[in-house]
């Protein structure tokens, strides 16, 4: 059997897009009878982050190393640019080990919202980790368009999947009477947008972050729901009438094709992530600065077709793609 190590900041408990498709795509790698081995902060001394508790960082990251000498992989994939990914990276670099990485996330604006850090710098440091990988996977055309501009090489497409045991239509039909968001509830997901929508229409946000609390004291018309997981998300998603995704830095955002497949439409931006996703009047409506309207747009898509536009995303693709951009160490 071959081995493959997967070395990642971002694991379970967290919650987030990153820990759904690795999580998930290793539990398809074992089915298809690869060895896994995960390296995660779990397996390390951490301390949480700062103004951010939910995220473990791990310190003794110098372990790491010996961990991977000791593994002896057939495959190393390194997922998250965190301490782990930065210390992985300079030991395969260091003994001219190929390796695959993956930009999940547009870090260095959700590091622009956050601490108003240049652009410029935290690319920078992105194509230093990238770069020297045999190939790094991306989510969308549209980034990958992006990425290519902004000097990154060797880029390879991996989409994203969702579970269809869990997320489908409902068998009664018609149309819920509420906007929904689910996601991180933080400054970089441009929530706000959302939150301040002058409709009548009852706004549901699911999910937690760093804004939560600040903003179930500032929304008192919002319900705030917390986590949510499995079939209870999934009966949120389709007794939704829209299902509103207002961030700007995303790159794919499984939330999407979880609404698609329970026959909820979206509304958007017309940036990375939504516009790869939505069919402009099918499944969706986008925009370029008028939320309100995009979603009164979306609500009147047919529900049923909504749906449709969600089968082609699969896990079993998602894997797919990953096991043929895997690179062999040895």
């Amino acid at each position: 059997m071959k081995k493959i190590l997967i070395i990642t900041d971002a694991w379970e408990p967290q919650v987030n897009g990153v820990v759904t498709t690795m999580t998930t795509v290793v539990k398809h790698l074992k089915k298809k009878n690869f060895l896994v081995e995960v390296l995660h902060p779990g397996h390390f001394h951490t301390f949480p982050l700062p103004n951010y508790p939910e995220i473990s960082i791990a310190w003794n990251f110098w372990d790491l190393k010996k961990k991977i000498k000791k593994i002896n992989p057939d495959f190393i994939h390194i997922s998250v640019e965190g301490p782990l990914g930065v210390t992985a990276r300079h030991f395969c670099v260091e003994q001219n080990i190929p390796y695959t990485s993956a930009i999940h996330t547009k870090f260095p604006e959700y590091v622009y919202e956050r601490f108003r850090i240049g652009l410029d710098v935290t690319k920078g440091l992105l194509k230093w980790f990238h770069n020297s990988a045999a190939k790094t996977l991306v989510n969308t055309k549209s980034h990958k368009e992006e990425l290519i501009k902004d000097g990154f090489t060797d880029l390879v497409l991996w989409s994203r999947g969702f579970d269809d045991k869990i997320f489908f239509p409902s068998n009664v039909g018609g149309k819920g009477n509420y906007l929904l968001y689910v996601g991180r509830v933080a400054i970089e997901k441009n929530i706000e947008e959302f939150l301040t929508l002058d409709t009548k229409m009852q706004k549901v946000v699911v999910g937690g972050g760093p804004k939560l609390k600040s903003y179930q004291k500032k929304y008192k018309d919002v319900k705030f729901l917390g986590y949510k997981s499995g079939r209870e998300l999934a009966e949120i998603y389709r007794d939704a009438a829209c299902f509103v995704f207002p961030s700007k830095t995303d790159t794919f955002g499984i939330v999407l094709i979880e609404s698609l497949a329970c026959g909820t439409p979206l509304a958007g931006f017309n940036v990375t992530g939504p516009k790869d996703i939505v069919i402009e009047g099918v499944n969706g409506c986008l925009t370029e600065d008028n939320l309100l309207e995009a979603v009164n747009n979306a609500i009147a898509c047919d529900r049923k077709k909504v749906f449709e536009t969600s089968v082609d995303y699969t896990w079993e693709k998602v894997t797919e793609q990953f096991i043929s951009s895997l690179v062999s160490v040895k």
